[in-house]
């Protein structure tokens, strides 16, 4: 499931309960989403005031009778999309970042906009290109060149909004906002801190498409922000509409922040997955990510890259006659070599294509096997060598591991006489940047300071 596809169009004749037409189209693409986004986000709170946050905002646009149903979802990675049908989505990623209800509802109207605007239905067949892109990286296919490929492309190409729907999108949001008595400036506040936020991650290679955030499909140019505050200054002055700051961090403060341990978390080069109780370490210059379909990793330069899965494997069957039942071609079967890895049965095997070289291992653990598969554009000393330290790190995680991978979360803290933007980033969890991302997290430029009384976000575990 790539990022903004879309569900196919549905004719949803208005109603006057404002009921989403539930097609089987729209519910697959909605287990869809659920999956590549682990699944929803239960949050009552959260969920009673972006319900009146969206309530007021349909009664300010130009089809009240439209209706809409929000799902929060349960990722750290800050975005929002929404189906032709009036299915919005929003990442508890992109909550945690806003800084009051009015950013929020920005957003909100901006994904409402593109359904008002029938956006979404316009760029379907985009979205279904996109999709085969995203569909390379799921599969280990049969083709380990095109296999290759899809590890260690930095990149997915996603379809995208025009810069014109963008625009459209942007004005009729923040009229829809302004209307709806929220202040209109949230666009461009917002606008800004996604874009400080992406700043913070733009040394890091996002191979899952969860990964991309909103300003992968919704670019924050500075010419979008000027004209964003150039909408709103047509329905108001900056001082001008609500912001409901206090019940907005009210709502969120405990809310999860990054990567839900419980799914399996990467913390550094490390990998750890409480519930399974296993964890392994990367080798040094790989960047790990999390992705819905495996554990994705790629060295700097692209010349490396790993992924590691689960697979079902029939008891009866030996490790070494599943590397070679042809889920992937070209293996050398004579260097297929039955293993022990800390305890675990293993074996291992290489495999090449025309420009990658392979090493694939499996190891059985309990009912479960577990895949690791390298590819190298050359195969050296070294890129073997990373291949066996880095299966050769799989181990079980220890009680006390185990115990201590709690969820980061936001703690909503009153600023005390001597606290200071680097003394309250200081108590900080678990990030890194903790200064920049203080800053960003409390929409923050790199100039001001807090002050006695603000109530501000800050992280902890």
């Amino acid at each position: 499931m790539g990022r903004f596809q879309t569900a196919a169009p549905q004719p949803a004749p208005a109603k006057p309960t404002r009921t989403i037409a539930q097609t089987p189209a729209a519910e697959r693409e909605h287990e869809r989403i659920l999956s590549s986004y682990g699944g929803a986000y239960d949050d009552p709170k959260l969920e009673a005031l972006i319900g009146k946050t969206v309530d007021r905002l349909v009664a300010a646009s130009d089809r009240p009778d439209q209706a809409y149903k929000v799902t929060i979802l349960n990722s750290g990675a800050v975005n929002a999309f929404a189906l032709p049908t009036g299915q919005l989505y929003v990442t508890r990623g992109l909550i945690a970042l806003a800084s009051d209800t009015s950013e929020l509802s920005s957003v909100l109207s901006h994904e409402m906009a593109h359904v008002l605007a029938k956006h979404a239905s316009i760029r379907e067949d985009q979205a279904k290109q996109a999709a085969i892109v995203a569909r390379v990286m799921t599969d280990v296919s049969s083709d380990p060149d095109l296999t290759a490929f899809a590890l260690a492309k930095s990149k997915l190409t996603m379809a995208s909004f025009s810069r014109t729907q963008e625009f459209e999108a942007d004005d009729i949001g923040v009229g829809i906002s302004a209307r709806a008595h929220f202040d209109p400036y949230g666009a461009a506040r917002f606008l800004t801190s996604m874009e400080r936020n992406a700043e913070m991650k733009a040394g890091k290679t996002p191979l899952d498409p969860r990964a991309q955030d909103f300003l992968s499909s919704h670019p924050a140019t500075p010419e979008r922000v000027q004209r964003a505050q150039a909408t709103a200054r047509q329905y108001t002055s900056p001082d001008g509409g609500e912001r409901d700051r206090e019940d907005y961090l009210g709502a969120i403060d405990n809310i999860v922040y990054g990567e839900d341990p419980s799914e399996g978390f990467v913390r550094g080069r490390r990998f750890l997955h409480p519930k399974l109780r296993f964890t392994f370490q990367a080798p040094e210059t790989f960047t790990l990510d999390n992705t819905a379909q495996a554990v994705i990793g790629v060295r700097e330069g692209g010349t490396q890259a790993m992924r590691f899965d689960v697979v079902r494997v029939p008891a009866e069957q030996s490790l070494g006659d599943y590397l070679n039942s042809g889920w992937m071609e070209n293996v050398d079967k004579a260097s297929t070599e039955d293993l022990t890895i800390n305890g675990f049965p293993a074996a291992s095997a290489a495999a090449h294509g025309d420009q990658w070289q392979f090493k694939i291992y499996a190891l059985r653990v309990d009912s479960d096997v577990y895949r690791f598969i390298f590819a190298s554009r050359q195969k050296t000393t070294e890129s073997e060598r990373n291949a066996r330290e880095t299966v050769n790190s799989f181990r079980r995680l220890t009680l006390e591991e185990i115990q201590a991978a709690r969820p980061l979360r936001i703690k909503v803290i009153t600023v005390q006489p001597g606290d200071t933007v680097e003394s309250l980033a200081h108590r900080m969890s678990g990030v890194d940047h903790p200064t920049d991302r203080f800053r960003v997290l409390n929409g923050l430029d790199s100039r001001a300071q807090v002050k006695v009384r603000d109530r501000v976000k800050v992280v902890v575990d």
